[in-house]
C-alpha cells in the first residue's frame, strides 16, 4: 500500500505510480500539513482503520518563499512536527504502538545556511534538529527517524 497525502489531487501522478507496480494499491487523501493536529489525527485514524498498519511516514511537504515567512515556517517545520506528533499517537511503543519509521525531508541548508533564504534555511535546520531528537528517542518509542538532506534539486521549489 502507498498512501499519498497532499493538497493537490494529481490523478495523472497517481496513475503513473499505480503503473509502476500494479500489485501496489495507491490511495490519495487530500491533506494540508498546516491543519491542526486534531485534523491530522482524524485523517490518520481513517487510514489506520483501513490499512491496519502503516510502516513509514515520509514528511516531504515544503516551500521556498522567504517573502511568506509564516507560511514557510508553517509548511516546512510546524506541519512536519504536527504530522509527526499525530502519527506518534499510533506508533509510540509507550502507548502500545508497534513503532515505525519517519523520514523527514530536510535540506543541506539545515547544515549550511543560504543567506539569500534565511527563513527557509532556518526551517530546515529546525527539521534536522527535531529529527535528531526523535532518533535519540527510538529505543524508547520504537520509532526510527531520519532526515534526507538533498542539495539544490530541480523541483517546483526552484
Amino acid at each position: 500500500n502507498l498512501v499519498i497525502l497532499d493538497r493537490i489531487d494529481n490523478p495523472a501522478a497517481i496513475a503513473e505510480l499505480k503503473a509502476i507496480n500494479p500489485k501496489v494499491t495507491v490511495t490519495f487523501y487530500p491533506y494540508d500539513v498546516t491543519v491542526p493536529i486534531a485534523e491530522t489525527t482524524k485523517l490518520l485514524k481513517t487510514i489506520f482503520a483501513k490499512l491496519k498498519t502503516v510502516d513509514i511516514l515520509i514528511n516531504g511537504a515544503g516551500i521556498l518563499d522567504d517573502h511568506q515567512i509564516e507560511r514557510t515556517i508553517a509548511v516546512n517545520y510546524t506541519g512536519l512536527v504536527n504530522t509527526t506528533t499525530a502519527i506518534m499517537e499510533f506508533w509510540d511503543k509507550r502507548k502500545g504502538g508497534p513503532g515505525g519509521i519517519i523520514c523527514n525531508i530536510g535540506s543541506v541548508t539545515g547544515f549550511n545556511a543560504i543567506y539569500q533564504v534565511p527563513v527557509y534555511s532556518g526551517t530546515k535546520a529546525a527539521v534536522v534538529n527535531f529529527t535528531s531528537s526523535l532518533a535519540k528517542l527510538a529505543p524508547i518509542t520504537g520509532v526510527t527517524a531520519y532526515t534526507v538532506n538533498p542539495g539544490i534539486t530541480r523541483t517546483t521549489l526552484v
